[in-house]
């Protein structure tokens, strides 16, 4: 039996969106996996946008303080700093900026007039679950599929759109693929759950 657990940056993606799918579906029956919704795609987003900031060094990727304190020690020789991952928003303001122009191939993101929100609605959210507080909280779900569409629109544009992920193995794309298309639809299942009908 193997006991090791092996993952890489496109392992994080997918492995987040597949828990996002499942709990998507679960969710036509009871509303509390949600929360685990949230939290998958959560990881993949944030996965996504390392993945698509890396580059050849991965310091896009860091705290820029991190970053610079990393290039000072690598040119002066002395030893480097621990590697911190930027914050979550941070990532996401740099996929809209020209530190993703780094290839031939490279565009940042434009986001539409609902992206920004519901990315920050996603963080929010996933914040609330990871530190949860002594409380009872009341989620109302029916406006989480569209902001999940909204977020799963910024991670369809970063694997396929901005030029920045390379594809070493036809399996793996393919894996991305169908997990993508899956979400997509689960989550149109539940929009069209919750939406009244007239």
């Amino acid at each position: 039996m193997d006991t090791w657990l092996s993952t890489d940056l496109y392992e994080e993606v997918i492995s987040g969106l597949h828990l996002a799918v499942e709990n998507t579906r679960a969710a036509a029956e009871h509303p509390y996996p949600w929360k685990w919704v949230i939290l998958g795609l959560h990881s993949a987003l944030q996965a996504i946008m390392v993945l698509a900031l890396q580059s050849s060094n991965g310091l896009r990727a860091l705290k820029d303080d991190i970053a610079a304190k990393w290039m000072r020690a690598y040119r002066d020789g002395t030893s480097l700093p621990e590697e911190k991952l930027d914050w979550f928003p941070s990532l996401y303001d740099k996929i809209k900026s020209e530190q993703m122009l780094f290839l031939i191939t490279s565009k940042k993101y434009v986001p539409g007039p609902t992206h920004d929100h519901s990315v920050e609605k996603l963080n929010e959210l996933r914040n609330t679950f990871v530190h949860f507080l002594p409380k009872r909280w009341l989620l109302d779900v029916t406006g989480l599929p569209c902001i999940c569409r909204d977020c799963l629109d910024v991670i369809e544009f970063l694997v396929w759109e901005s030029g920045n992920v390379t594809w070493y193995d036809d399996r793996t794309r393919e894996r991305m693929r169908r997990t993508i298309t899956a979400l997509a639809e689960a989550l149109e299942a539940r929009h069209l759950q919750y939406t009244p009908r007239a």
